[in-house]
């Protein structure tokens, strides 16, 4: 690695550190989490063997890609662990929004249109989409047949959907 290298790494992470930071805070809604995982995405993302055929207007979003995945694995982790993770504190909208009253409004929307679900319904769609429970184990935990928790969700799914629609 020489000093070109290193001025262009330099260049890179300033300008793309501020939306990829806050990117990751509104996901882990916490300082020091998101600065582990945004250092940690800058390591793995710039280590990867084809990162330099990447654009450079297409760099923040391979990053913010690469920080879901380094997030996702520290909830599949804390799962293992047996850590519960409260459904208001995830962040429902992937897109980067930098309104903050939009990314409110739209985590509002969101949440009372899962409201209007029956309490199965809500449930099915915590435990698979929200906390990414398996088809098993979410049947499991709800004492329903496995086939009963898919068509469960699919039903619930279409009917948040419906909700949603109907509420724009």
């Amino acid at each position: 690695m020489n000093e070109d290298d290193l001025k262009s790494i330099e260049d890179i992470c300033e300008k793309t550190w501020e939306p990829l930071y806050r990117y990751i805070y509104y996901k882990v809604q916490n300082r020091e989490e998101a600065e582990d995982i945004t250092q940690e995405t800058y390591v793995k993302s710039l280590s990867y063997p084809k990162f330099n055929k990447i654009e450079f207007k297409k760099y923040i979003a391979f990053f913010k890609t690469v920080a879901m995945n380094i997030i996702k694995d520290r909830w599949r982790q804390n799962k293992i662990r047996g850590t519960n993770i409260n459904i208001d504190s995830i962040a429902h909208i992937e897109a980067s929004v930098d309104d903050i009253s939009d990314i409110t409004n739209q985590q509002l929307f969101i949440k009372s249109s899962l409201d209007k679900l029956n309490d199965e319904q809500r449930k099915v769609i915590d435990l698979r989409i929200i906390k990414g429970y398996s088809v098993s184990e979410t049947a499991e935990l709800m004492d329903k047949k496995e086939g009963n928790i898919r068509v469960l969700q699919y039903r619930a799914l279409k009917n948040l959907v419906d909700i949603m629609n109907e509420n724009k």
